[in-house]
């Protein structure tokens, strides 16, 4: 297997677009990056460079110790699998898997061992024979994967392949391309907009904005140490909850105040925030670390504050609220035997160990 190496590469299109801005990203030999982000990001368009199937504008792609910029994509010893299994309709499951082993001319007893070995891997030994009309979406999908498995490349690029699929599937997916990667160890990079795929998945997290990278880390560093206001809200499910006020000083300690609340900073972030006493800034918080007073065991006037109930969602095992203070909407996450009413007001407590804070001009993280 080999490491990927992006150097400061962009992807500029002839009507003008630039899809992917100055990329610089290191994937180590044997491990599985999850490019994520919105719709139109870049991210698909930069696993197109590594393949190939894009010329880059400027910088430099390396797949092993080998600049790759003007190689083209059969002989970058890579293998992708589409959202759309691209598969033969008109070919059974064994030649589809066979089909790029033939091109390149195998002996037909190696065609048939990596066919087979792949097909066990997958499970889908009992389907070789027949056509892809004839399977379930996640057994195309199947056997897209185990097309790219025979060829045994130094780089597995899977392009959003489980968008397809309906949720209890990709989750199962999820997990079968998870121990897919732990039985080859080979390198992988697999682009989502998914991002509890990407949390699930990835040794690290590519997260992608408008071209640019905005963070790369592994999932729990990303998670708690986002680097901006959009790495905050894009991961987490709910997304992090944001308000907008100002940081006061009452005493010798400061407190973020909003219109109709104010609670106070944790002595952790008050040397963080001294030079933002007076200005706006962003609170943000997750609905996880918001509880209902009756069952907070951190409970103080300087970490409650009154909400009033929109909306509640039950979810099973816990329920959303969705509040707002008069002001500000945000969410919370509670157990789901706890009875609460739309319309009724609700004490609730922030965890304000787990605050984050946000400088309103440039969305950077304060905290």
């Amino acid at each position: 297997m080999a490491r990927v190496v992006l150097k400061n590469v962009t992807k500029r299109f002839a009507n003008g677009v630039i899809a992917a801005r100055d990329i610089n990203l290191t994937c180590e030999d044997k491990e599985f990056i999850v490019l994520v982000g919105p719709s139109g990001c870049g991210k698909s368009t930069t696993l197109r460079l590594i393949a190939g199937l894009e010329d880059i504008s400027e910088g430099e792609i390396y797949i092993g110790d080998k600049l790759v910029n003007d190689v083209p994509p059969k002989e970058r010893d890579i293998a992708m699998v589409f959202q759309n299994y691209a598969l033969y309709p008109h070919m059974t499951v064994f030649e589809n898997m066979a089909f790029g082993l033939k091109l390149n001319k195998f002996p037909q007893a190696e065609i048939k061992q990596r066919v087979m070995e792949a097909a066990d891997i997958l499970s889908i030994r009992d389907l070789l024979e027949r056509k892809p009309r004839q399977l379930s979406g996640g057994q195309r999908q199947r056997v897209a994967v185990g097309r790219a498995i025979v060829r045994k490349p130094k780089v597995f690029l899977f392009d959003e392949p489980l968008s397809n699929l309906d949720a209890q599937l990709r989750v199962q997916m999820r997990a079968e391309i998870s121990k897919l990667h732990t039985r080859l160890q080979a390198t992988m990079i697999y682009v989502t907009h998914d991002q509890v795929e990407a949390m699930t998945m990835g040794d690290r997290i590519v997260i992608m904005k408008d071209g640019y990278i905005q963070q790369i880390a592994d999932p729990i560093t990303l998670y708690d140490q986002p680097s901006n206001k959009f790495v905050a809200g894009f991961i987490g499910s709910p997304s992090m909850n944001f308000m907008d006020g100002s940081i006061i000083k009452k005493k010798d300690n400061l407190y973020f105040s909003e219109e109709n609340f104010t609670v106070k900073v944790h002595e952790d972030h008050a040397s963080s925030l001294e030079s933002y006493i007076g200005r706006d800034i962003i609170l943000g918080i997750r609905p996880e670390d918001i509880y209902d007073k009756v069952y907070a065991s951190n409970a103080s006037p300087d970490n409650t504050i009154t909400a009033t109930v929109e909306v509640v969602e039950p979810m099973g095992a816990e329920a959303y609220l969705y509040l707002t203070t008069g002001k500000s909407p945000f969410i919370a996450r509670v157990d789901s035997y706890e009875q609460l009413e739309v319309n009724q007001d609700i004490d609730l407590v922030f965890d304000m160990t787990k605050s984050h804070f946000f400088d309103r001009e440039t969305g950077q993280t304060i905290v």
